[in-house]
């Protein structure tokens, strides 16, 4: 997940944006510092507060440092979370909530086939049935599979993702790279499927 932010801020730098990171994965232990790692690398400052803070008020406070210093994208690290694990789905709920993101994605392996539908699909429904107070829940806007080149022809699930959330697959990761990141190719997928 935080290779593929990366993956999406090198891509979004080499088209002149200014990018910052905004570190808000305060569970996992050395999540702060893997991203720091990536920004070293990339040449992007990272907003972080540290462990065990609330990620929809370090998002916000990190959303306000970059409009205020002129960064034209910030890209916030979340927790990895299970979507059956209501504590931390909530918490990402009031994340998008309390920030409103132009773009939310779902950032799942490929490699896992047909359990990526269920997760997507719980995903959404975790998301949905802990908006509390809004009439409309925001729903994913996308998804970013990573992996995606050791699946083969083996393009099903993503089909199906596509169609049990109506979103589609903006982004693909192919290696381990910041190079590593295409966009979709629809009639290749289709061409893989008739095969």
């Amino acid at each position: 997940k935080s290779t593929s932010l990366s993956k999406v801020c090198f891509w979004l730098k080499a088209q002149k944006f200014r990018v910052m990171l905004a570190a808000c994965d305060t569970f996992r232990s050395g999540a702060v510092e893997q991203l720091k790692t990536h920004a070293s690398r990339l040449d992007v400052p990272v907003f972080e507060k540290g462990y065990n803070k609330d990620a929809a008020a370090i998002a916000l406070d990190a959303v306000k440092h970059a409009e205020q210093n002129g960064f034209d994208v910030v890209l916030v690290d979340t927790a990895g979370r299970m979507q059956d694990n209501e504590p931390l789905m909530r918490s990402l709920s009031k994340l998008v909530n309390l920030n409103n993101p132009d773009l939310v994605l779902f950032v799942g392996e490929a490699l896992v086939g047909n359990d990526s539908i269920d997760q997507v699909t719980k995903f959404n429904k975790a998301l949905k049935e802990t908006a509390y107070g809004h009439a409309e829940p925001r729903l994913i806007d996308g998804i970013m599979l990573t992996k995606f080149d050791t699946i083969d022809d083996k393009v099903g699930a993503a089909v199906s993702m596509v169609y049990v959330t109506g979103q589609p697959v903006v982004l693909v990761g192919v290696g381990q790279t910041y190079t590593d990141l295409k966009k979709l190719n629809a009639s290749n997928i289709v061409k893989l499927l008739l095969r």
